[in-house]
């Protein structure tokens, strides 16, 4: 059975220890859950099907949102999250796609969601399922936060996905203010740059969100801004 956001205080409050990066979590949990309640077409029985939506988490160093919204939707028993980060739990500080029920990815390292999203949406146009389908063939999302766009490799992948017009990729890079770096324009003016269709967004409010995440893009990869309150506030 699926939960409300409602329930999502308490299952983060079962995940506890020392090394939980909570800001890095919690300040991703309103747009995984507006992504997962309203957008994606992935669900527990479908997480195997070739025509579901792929969701990359980039920002695996703060899982905690990630594995909340997960048990909400019933990909796993949130009796799992009490253990989290322990040595015999399948939920580490770092997602593990071999452990964790609906994860696309291994991840934690800053910069690697960005490129494997690009290779992702190329193997879907490879296989000929990014224009079929209702809404255009299964979507790929990646979730990065602000501080990944120190990275270089990411900008290889801004710049790639723009030219390649992988339409079906969409980048939601969640802003708490922690990038070394400030970006000319803001970050979204990066994404321009390359031709990306951007929009920049309050990343707590649900329907602005929601707006920014359906909103046409034809021919262009999508990049959604979520500003939250800036890490140690």
């Amino acid at each position: 059975m699926t939960s409300t956001y409602t329930a999502l205080p308490r299952l983060m409050s079962l995940m506890t220890g020392d090394e939980k990066h909570g800001p890095a979590a919690t300040s991703t949990l309103d747009a995984l859950w507006v992504l997962y309640d309203r957008v994606l077409r992935v669900s527990p029985e479908t997480a195997d099907d070739p025509g579901r939506d792929r969701f990359l988490l980039s920002k695996g160093h703060g899982p905690m949102a990630y594995y909340a919204v997960l048990a909400a939707k019933g990909f796993f028993a949130d009796s799992l999250l009490p253990g989290f980060g322990s040595y015999d739990s399948p939920l580490g500080h770092h997602p593990d796609r071999v452990l964790v029920p609906g994860a696309e990815i291994s991840s934690g390292s800053l910069g690697h969601g960005l490129p494997l999203g690009v290779g992702t949406a190329l193997g879907l146009r490879a296989q000929g399922l990014d224009g079929s389908g209702e809404g255009g063939g299964p979507a790929v999302w990646v979730l990065i936060g602000d501080a990944e766009l120190d990275e270089g490799s990411n900008h290889e992948a801004i710049a790639y996905a723009g030219a390649a017009g992988l339409e079906r990729l969409h980048t939601l890079v969640v802003d708490n203010a922690s990038a070394t770096y400030a970006r000319p324009g803001g970050i979204a003016a990066r994404f321009e740059a390359a031709g990306w269709s951007t929009a920049t967004v309050d990343g707590r409010d649900h329907d602005a969100l929601y707006e920014a995440f359906t909103a046409p893009h034809p021919g262009r990869p999508r990049a959604v801004v979520a500003r939250v309150e800036a890490k140690g506030s």
